[in-house]
């Protein structure tokens, strides 16, 4: 059921421009975030971080879309996060003491520090391909397809992407005794 509210600011994303326009869409986005904050909130009785931090960013750049009121800057901000994600990743390699990817709070997993800097560096890799796509989706085709690619695509392939991690990691998934 979490997955689903986790996905729902997405969905009314995309039924909003489908409906209204990317304008419309982008204030339905802010607004959505900053409800699944306050679902968590009263349902779990805590600040769940990352959607939190997500609906500032949603607002901040969502906010910054709606002063410019531009489409383009709307197309390529995905390419512009995606390659701070992909240098932040890879910066990390060479900046502290430890990977980026080794440093959120891990519940599920301990991994060995090589194991940590392979994962950190596909991370990085996925990231920066996906800045690319989305400049090669943005460029090629209409706003409408690429609404649909940013919204379902790019969902997709990550969710694949963290599925492939699974026949490397799988032997440091804790097992049930």
């Amino acid at each position: 059921m979490n997955m689903l509210l986790d996905f729902a600011p997405a969905l009314l994303f995309f039924g909003a421009y489908s409906l209204y326009g990317i304008y419309v869409a982008t204030t339905v986005l802010i607004v959505s975030m900053f409800m699944l904050v306050a679902i968590y909130w009263f349902k779990e009785k805590r600040l769940h971080k990352t959607h939190f931090v997500t609906a500032l960013v949603a607002a901040g750049l969502g906010g910054l879309t709606l002063y410019i009121h531009d489409p383009e800057f709307i197309k390529y901000k995905p390419t512009v996060i995606y390659a701070i994600f992909s240098i932040a990743l890879l910066a990390s390699h060479f900046i502290g003491d430890k990977v980026l990817m080794a440093r959120l709070p891990q519940k599920a997993i301990e991994l060995p520090e090589p194991v940590w800097r392979r994962v950190n560096l596909a991370w990085a890799a996925f990231f920066a391909f996906c800045a690319v796509l989305n400049l090669y989706v943005a460029n090629a085709f209409s706003e409408a397809a690429w609404v649909k690619v940013k919204t379902f695509g790019f969902t997709t392939l990550m969710f694949a992407f963290l599925l492939a991690h699974i026949p490397f990691l799988k032997r440091y998934l804790p097992t049930e005794e």
